[in-house]
């Protein structure tokens, strides 16, 4: 019996491990299968939370350099290490891969080594080195997250062209990156080798950066990454990126003029998303369905096909978030112990950690627009928030759109300074229902960022009261 379990989670990333977690906390005899050798996935070894330190490692530096001698703080000789700024991000990821371990042991889930593969809808067999190992599970979770795309005929090497594992890990700073994307993960990566002294062009296909995010902040957005010093070609459809002796040579069509050009770089990103990661897991000889877009089709209960086989995160529609998946490991866990997991899609908070932060949760005005919906705009600029000011802190502003007949919350974007921690309470606002007149009854402390938010749910009713 003990090869034999209730479930099987594949994949050890943000999903799977809290998915397992969770199902051992309710009872249920969890094994996680994870391939990588280190556990929490893309999310935490080359993904999120190497980002987010080198984000911040990035932004001190930055302000070290650049801002500090006029706020008072007065610093000679500031340099830049490299290895050692790398060798802090390893660390931090080291620790945190551990703590999850930890866990594991902690809850009692079995931990499997090596890549696994479905035999029927009850048999697991995993492969680790020469080794083959048979398991049984009355269920099996597929999280096996995302992969890197790229663009026809571009081979990713990480070493020239890199992919954002390979941003994440350049050993000296280039003296001209190019991001190819303008979405979350280019402009964040742009950021960090921006500030470290890159001179960095970003290549979009579309006429705005961050496709899918509501198009006020986006121009906003764009607006202040530029003064930060980064270029922006958009409009622009890149047909090849070839090496020479001088670099990295860029082709691409500007879709307006339809002239040619061509941009000479040191390093190039491609970052232009990912795509279901899958690949050998056997689905089709098991009867797992996909849809045209390679991701797992899954009902409101994140069942597959196949009754007993569930999948979550990345792998299957919605936005590829650790968070979203954490919310469908959660939900899955509860619904096989007998309980009534559920993720509420329309509440799911989006972020980029540049500096200034955007943060967005539900619908955008281009979304509220599309659907005839009714609705009332309130805005309040970070430059009449007393906190903001004294920090030095402000650019953007918060925009909350609410229902025009209920006064309901529909939607909040900020683009501002710590907005990505702010926006988790209008995601609880709007997880309760609330309407804009609620966030604007509710005491917030004096003097804090948040107080932009209740100025812009003032707003709403065209009664700000600083602005």
């Amino acid at each position: 019996m003990e090869n034999n379990f209730d479930v099987i989670i594949i994949g050890g990333g943000p999903g799977g491990y809290v998915c397992a977690i969770r199902a051992a906390q309710l009872g249920l005899k969890t094994a996680c299968v994870e391939s990588r050798g280190s556990l929490g996935g893309t999310c935490l070894n080359v993904g999120c939370i190497p980002s987010k330190s080198l984000l911040n490692l990035s932004e001190n530096f930055h302000k070290a350099k650049k801002d500090f001698n006029q706020q008072g703080i007065e610093i000679d000789g500031i340099k830049l290490n490299i290895e050692k700024m790398m060798s802090n991000k390893n660390k931090s990821i080291q620790v945190l891969t551990k703590g999850v371990e930890y866990l594991f042991k902690k809850n009692k889930v079995t931990y499997i080594r090596g890549k696994g593969v479905l035999f029927s809808k009850n048999d697991v067999v995993v492969y680790n080195n020469n080794q083959k190992t048979n398991f049984t599970s009355k269920n099996i979770v597929i999280a096996t997250g995302s992969e890197v795309t790229s663009l026809p005929n571009v081979k990713i090497d990480e070493e020239d062209i890199v992919s954002s594992t390979g941003a994440l890990s350049l050993k000296a700073v280039p003296k001209k990156l190019a991001i190819i994307g303008g979405g979350y993960i280019g402009l964040e990566m742009g950021s960090v080798w921006s500030r470290l002294g890159s001179e960095v062009t970003v290549i979009e296909y579309l006429d705005h950066i961050t496709p899918g995010m509501d198009k006020e902040i986006s121009n906003e957005f764009k607006k202040i990454l530029t003064k930060q010093g980064i270029r922006f070609k958009l409009e622009s459809k890149v047909n090849s990126i070839k090496k020479n002796s001088k670099g990295v040579a860029i082709n691409y069509t500007n879709i307006k003029s339809s002239s040619d050009e061509t941009l000479l770089v040191d390093k190039v990103l491609v970052s232009v998303g990912r795509k279901p990661y899958t690949e050998g897991l056997n689905l089709s000889k098991v009867g797992v369905k996909k849809d045209k877009k390679g991701r797992i089709e899954v009902n409101d209960k994140l069942q597959t096909s196949i009754k007993n086989i569930y999948a979550i995160g990345d792998v299957i529609k919605g936005p590829m978030l650790a968070h979203k998946a954490e919310d469908e490991g959660i939900a899955v866990a509860e619904i096989l112990a007998g309980q009534a997991g559920h993720v509420n899609y329309d509440v799911i908070p989006g972020v980029i950690y540049t500096s200034p932060e955007v943060a967005t949760v539900g619908k955008t005005e281009e979304q509220l627009k599309d659907s005839n919906k009714s609705y009332k705009v309130g805005k309040f600029p970070f430059l009449a928030n007393s906190r903001a000011k004294v920090n030095n802190e402000t650019e953007g502003f918060v925009k909350i759109l609410a229902d025009s007949n209920t006064d309901k919350v529909l939607g909040v974007h900020i683009i501002g300074p710590h907005c990505g921690d702010m926006i988790a309470e209008m995601a609880l606002a709007m997880e309760f229902g609330a309407s804009a007149e609620d966030i604007a009854r509710t005491c917030h402390a004096h003097p804090t960022h948040t107080e932009a938010i209740k100025e812009a749910a003032l707003a709403v009713d065209k009664r700000p009261i600083h602005f």
